[in-house]
Parts: structure tokens; C-alpha cells; sequence
């Protein structure tokens, strides 16, 4: 491959020397796959770190039941971090991959990316897309929890009276959740108008509100 073309994509990779990314690329050379290609699967090991050059991958976590979640997308300049977790703590996979349209990749093996960490802009590159798709990542996981808790949240709170005695750790305990989830939560709620919050008890104002949560699709 051209590094230039690759450098294209990934600007901070200009940092390592030129005749030892032209060697490294010789080395690996990319592949192209299909559309709707699996990459790699839940369990499996890691076969090495895909940088994207076209096209795109679905990156989702499957269940035992058939149904999957997907987790975020790697566009051509992008990372992922499932398979850079997994490569660099020696770990099987944890969600699968998938091509979306035809897709050309540049499969980089443990070594060969661990050499380009040593490059200081690389690095900050690969941290920098790390948090970013963790945070994307953790808003996800807020939007899935919240959107179950929440109705159980308000299930829990309704048919035990207009005032409500109880801590949110007591609350966070029948549910089976975090206390701060709860409190999050309730203070979603008391933004809304639906209830006042007080030292050790809540206040229901609108239980209809609470009600038309439960109900919802």
C-alpha cells in the first residue's frame, strides 16, 4: 500500500520514518471484503488491529437470544476500539464486526502497532479516538439502562401514596441498580414537575406522568 494513501487517512502515522512504515506496509497489505462480511465474533481471538481504508464496519454485542445492540461504526480514518482492547490485552473479542458495503482493510498485527505507539502523535491519536469512543460508548449504555429503569423507577414509586419515605439507596436496592442511577433518575423526574425530591422522601406531583411512563411502548 501507499503510505501516502494511508497517511491520508491517518495524518499522525507521518510521525513514524518513512522507510519504516513503507517496510511495515509492505509486510501487512490490505484486503478487500465483501459487503456484510463478519470480521470477527464474540469469544474469538484477535487477529489484529483493522484500520479502515473504504467502506465502513458495524461493531454490535449480540445476546444468547438472537438480538444484537450495535456499539458504533468505523468509518476509513477511524479506530476500533473492541479489536485495539482485545489486541493489546491479549483478550477475545467482546462484540462482532461487521462490513457494511464493500470494504478495503489494513489488518495491523500486535507488534507492528505497539512499534507505532512509540511515535508520540500516533499515540495521542489512538488515546484520543479511545475516549471518545468510550464516552460514546457510555452514553449508550446510559440511553439503554435508562430507558428500562426509568419505568421501573416510576413502576416502583407508584400505588405507595403521595409521600414516599425512603432513601434513594433503598430505592436503588429493590431494583437491583446503582444508587446513583436512582438519584440521576429522580432528579430527571423532579425537573419535570413530576415529583419533589426531600431529605429521605419524595414527593408525588404528577403520578399521571409516572403512569403514562409505564404505559409507554
Amino acid at each position: 500500500m501507499d503510505p501516502a494513501a494511508l497517511i491520508s487517512l491517518y495524518p499522525s502515522l507521518s510521525a513514524l520514518p518513512a522507510d519504516r512504515l513503507a517496510a511495515d506496509l509492505r509486510a501487512l497489505g490490505e484486503i478487500d471484503v465483501p459487503d456484510r462480511t463478519t470480521l470477527f465474533r464474540e469469544t474469538e481471538p484477535c487477529v489484529g488491529f483493522p484500520m479502515v481504508l473504504e467502506g465502513q464496519v458495524r461493531v454490535a454485542r449480540g445476546s444468547p437470544d438472537g438480538r444484537e445492540l450495535e456499539l458504533y461504526r468505523v468509518h476509513p480514518g477511524e479506530i476500533c476500539i473492541v479489536s485495539t482492547g482485545c489486541l493489546l490485552g491479549s483478550t477475545p473479542m467482546n462484540a462482532h464486526g461487521t462490513t457494511q458495503g464493500r470494504t478495503r482493510l489494513l489488518v495491523v498485527d500486535r507488534a507492528t502497532l505497539l512499534g507505532w505507539t512509540a511515535a508520540e502523535p500516533f499515540r495521542t491519536f489512538l488515546l484520543g479516538l479511545l475516549a471518545d469512543r468510550m464516552a460514546d460508548l457510555m452514553a449508550l449504555v446510559e440511553a439503554v439502562a435508562f430507558q428500562r429503569m426509568d419505568r421501573r423507577l416510576a413502576a416502583a414509586l407508584l400505588g405507595r401514596g403521595r409521600l414516599i419515605r425512603s432513601t434513594h439507596q433503598q430505592l436503588a436496592d429493590d431494583l437491583g441498580t446503582a444508587r446513583e442511577m436512582v438519584s440521576r433518575l429522580l432528579k430527571r423526574f423532579e425537573e419535570q414537575g413530576w415529583v419533589a425530591l426531600g431529605r429521605e422522601q419524595i414527593e408525588i406531583l404528577d403520578a399521571g406522568a409516572l403512569r403514562g411512563l409505564t404505559d409507554a411502548p
